[in-house]
């Protein structure tokens, strides 16, 4: 999804869900909860920027949340500590040969009100989620199974759905076609399970403490709109890997107070994925060498309309690529903490590690450039347009490379602002010449998805009308293959006719940035900002 997108979708479900979100324990229940003796170093004490919303799996929207829900449920797999899936409530899975078709067998664990974990469980929660009443946003993540777009829709019925408990430790899934990531899709809170037998009986649950059950490494003791509580859950079938005692999650709305906060040991982490830390206080935070920064599974870019000159040349597309002086644009931008992308992949996917361009590669540019005209026929080049939807932040990186283009390419470049939607529409309808946009995996694990938004020059989020042949093949190749190395040299041959075709300009590599108590351990964040706390320690 666009990360603007899931901002704004983000915000709206924050300003509308709440009233209905969590209902919770009575003042006088929450004061008697958090009287406590334990020790200060078995204490987590977190921040978030937004009242909570429903402390329930299928409707975890952000981040943030997706961390939060980490606490309290536990999935099929899990991100361990060694950034690998691994397997959790299924302790071992089969895949058919055709790879459409998944057989968990799950573990001996329990709710923590003490009823067992069952596959009946996981097969209600996921068919929950499909349930186009329960209106989840991240239901889409379920559509690699048989049926399951067609009943999140209305276009088919829930019953259909290929997922079916064969008895209570065994979960048969059936794809609609060969998902080579679906055993890492199922880490998200999406495909966390439910306990059927209390969401029957009470379907309000997950709004009150005191009737809220999870199965994961910590359990819900109290919570309303200023603070989360979640303590170690005894009957969690891997507690003895769980070091702490109690996690705090307090709403602080100041992304400031947050910091103030850190810095006056107030709380052990400040900044992602629970919210924001001052822009102006980033790069002193660096220099004090106590500023994290990570790269996520996103890219700052800009889009060529193959279909419009110059840009059908590709050596023209590459030579504005090259002529992009990435550090500078992170100097404009004045934080010191971006990271120049030197290729269309994040780090976290590529198959390339050390990147596929040089930043501020002039030289090439220039080279690049000269024989991209030469092929067009052309001696000088006709108006260049880059568009931007209304931000300082898009403009001042636009700015920056109208400046670089003119003083490398001795390109004159127009800048065209506008409004959201009046910029996705032009871009949707080819109606630019150069674009800014972004994108940000909804999952983890794998290339595919980014490389599948330039299968197609008519996909949604394509927007550049390139297509290749080839291209289409190694993935359409990749989809089938059954061995994993294989399937990757498939994706990095499609990855490498990215490159070289050059539809996008990769700018700079989207990052969370935070600061966390030197003391604190273990801590698990994968490769979309999302953060585990199961396996942490304060020592």
């Amino acid at each position: 999804m666009n990360r603007q997108g899931k901002m704004i979708a983000n915000m709206l479900v924050a300003t509308g869900m709440l009233a209905s979100s969590i209902g919770y324990a009575s003042a006088n229940e929450v004061k008697a909860q958090e009287v406590s003796t334990t020790p200060a170093h078995k204490v987590l004490r977190l921040n978030l920027i937004d009242q909570p919303g429903q402390l329930d799996p299928a409707m975890a929207e952000d981040e943030a949340m997706f961390s939060v829900m980490h606490t309290m449920f536990d999935g099929l797999v899990r991100l361990g500590p060694d950034g690998k899936v691994q397997p959790s409530i299924a302790q071992k899975i089969d895949v058919s040969d055709d790879m459409k078709t998944y057989t968990f067998h799950l573990r001996d664990a329990k709710w923590s009100n003490g009823d067992p974990v069952t596959a009946h469980d996981f097969e209600y929660a996921w068919k929950r989620s499909l349930d186009p009443k329960t209106d989840s946003t991240y239901s889409y993540l379920l559509y690699p199974i048989k049926n399951a777009e067609q009943a999140n829709t209305g276009e088919g019925k829930l019953e259909e759905v290929g997922v079916k408990a064969i008895d209570a430790k065994t979960l048969r899934v059936e794809l609609e076609q060969p998902t080579p990531f679906f055993t890492e899709l199922t880490a998200a809170p999406i495909f966390y399970p439910v306990n059927k037998k209390l969401d029957e009986k009470n379907p309000g649950w997950y709004r009150e403490a005191a009737t809220h059950v999870g199965n994961g490494p910590f359990k819900l003791i109290s919570a309303d709109k200023e603070k989360i509580t979640v303590v170690k859950n005894d009957l969690y079938w891997d507690k003895a890997a769980v070091k702490l005692d109690k996690v705090e999650f307090t709403v602080i709305q100041d992304e400031n107070t947050q910091l103030y906060m850190f810095d006056h040991d107030e709380s052990d982490w400040a900044g992602a994925p629970f919210g924001f830390l001052p822009i102006e206080a980033l790069p002193a935070l660096e220099y004090e060498e106590i500023l994290q920064t990570r790269p996520i599974a996103g890219v700052y870019w800009y889009r060529f309309n193959t279909e419009q000159a110059p840009f059908t040349n590709a050596k023209i597309r590459k030579a504005f690529a090259y002529a992009i002086n990435r550090q500078a644009i992170d100097d404009a931008l004045e934080n010191g903490v971006q990271m120049p992308a030197t290729g269309a992949l994040p780090p976290t996917m590529t198959l390339k590690k050390e990147g596929y361009l040089k930043d501020n590669d002039q030289e090439t540019a220039k080279k690049l450039l000269a024989e991209g005209m030469k092929e067009l026929g052309i001696t000088k080049l006709p108006p260049i347009t880059l568009s931007f939807n209304i931000s300082e932040n898009h403009r001042l990186v636009a700015e920056t490379i109208q400046k670089q283009w003119k003083q490398t390419l001795g390109v004159d470049v127009t800048l065209n602002e506008r409004e959201w939607k009046v910029y996705l529409e032009e871009m949707h309808n080819g109606d630019y010449q150069i674009g800014r946009m972004g994108w940000i995996s909804d999952f983890n694990y794998d290339p595919v998805s980014f490389l599948e938004l330039f299968k197609d020059k008519d996909g949604f989020n394509n927007n550049t009308g390139w297509e290749n042949n080839k291209y289409q093949e190694l993935l359409n190749q990749s989809a089938t293959e059954k061995d994993p190395e294989k399937r990757k040299q498939l994706l990095a041959q499609a990855e490498a006719i990215l490159m070289e075709e050059m539809p996008v300009a990769p700018v700079y590599y989207f990052t969370d940035h935070w600061v966390q108590n030197e003391k604190l351990k273990n801590v698990v964040i994968d490769s979309i900002g999302v953060v585990d706390y199961k396996w942490a320690s304060k020592e």
